[in-house]
């Protein structure tokens, strides 16, 4: 259990003296410290009391002995920092968990070229290893070649074999994001908006791939952002699409809005076929099949 900023708050002001009216500061704590003497309690007329403090040493024993805090002001100023740490926690409340911090922050990167980025200031490169993918933890200074395209991917199979999926991107130079775990997301949406690259989004092409798309960045990103669709996807959806994904999902985007000829292109085509095509096949497919990207 911890003690909330407000009740902390009103008990500074008590400490410096200040009489606050019982209704303002009603708490559990607030009533164990007056059954144990700790507070005081002003009763004036019918209706109204005051809580005041009398002495200060009984207060900071009982914050020290029940929330392991020895500074008040000091616990306040780390509630309500938004980058306090587990060990600022503990040195404030000796409790780690003294507010839900995010220790795993940041999202994956793959490649298959060598790509010289920065990180912190320091210059670092990322080199290919199959099997290994690279996990960007202070992604606020991570910074990539402006001619480098991001490339959003939808599916953990797709992400871990972006090797035979080289054919796709031929001419690009690309790095390789990856849109899981989903709880990373936010932080990558951050990156995106803090850079200037281009990001181009491989995912799922049925109804719920351009949704995620649209919403999740082309929203965020604009004339940055934009999907990908193979060439001569049309063949691959008349042998590898899926019935079953266009009968069960619906269109939660407005299609007004879209203004990609690609993207309109992809609806019109999963319309004609009545089938969703899922990226995986791209990383098995003949590479022969297709002989450009589009973006």
């Amino acid at each position: 259990m911890k003690l909330p900023v407000s009740i902390s708050e009103n008990l500074i002001l008590l400490q410096n003296g200040v009489k606050i009216p019982a209704s303002k500061i009603r708490h559990p704590v607030i009533n164990e410290m007056l059954d144990n003497g700790i507070l005081k309690k002003q009763v004036q007329g019918r209706n109204k009391a005051l809580i005041y403090l009398s002495e200060q040493k009984p207060l900071n024993d009982f914050l020290q002995n029940h929330y392991g805090i020895t500074d008040l002001q000091k616990y306040i100023n780390s509630l309500k920092n938004s980058n306090l740490t587990r060990a600022d926690a503990v040195a404030v409340s000796s409790n780690s968990k003294l507010k839900k911090i995010r220790t795993f922050k940041g999202f994956l990167i793959n490649c298959y070229h060598s790509i010289q980025a920065s990180i912190n200031g320091k210059t670092i490169q990322l080199t290919p290893i199959e099997g290994v993918f690279q996990f960007i933890y202070d992604f606020e200074s991570f910074i990539i070649p402006h001619d480098v395209t991001v490339i959003g991917i939808e599916n953990p199979e797709n992400f871990r074999y972006i090797e035979k999926q080289k054919y796709l991107f031929g001419d690009l130079q690309p790095i390789f994001v990856s849109r899981y775990p989903q709880n990373q997301n936010k932080d990558l949406l951050k990156w995106l908006q803090s850079i200037p690259n281009k990001y181009l989004y491989f995912g799922d092409f049925d109804f719920s791939g351009i949704g995620i798309y649209l919403t999740e960045y082309k929203k965020y990103l604009g004339d940055r952002a934009s999907f990908f669709v193979p060439e001569n996807i049309e063949n691959h959806f008349e042998k590898y699409g899926n019935k079953e994904l266009y009968d069960i999902q619906k269109i939660t985007f407005d299609l007004q809005s879209i203004q990609d000829e690609n993207l309109i292109n992809l609806v019109e085509i999963i319309h004609k076929h009545k089938k969703g095509l899922e990226q995986e096949i791209y990383h098995i497919i003949n590479p022969k099949a297709i002989t450009k990207h589009q973006i």
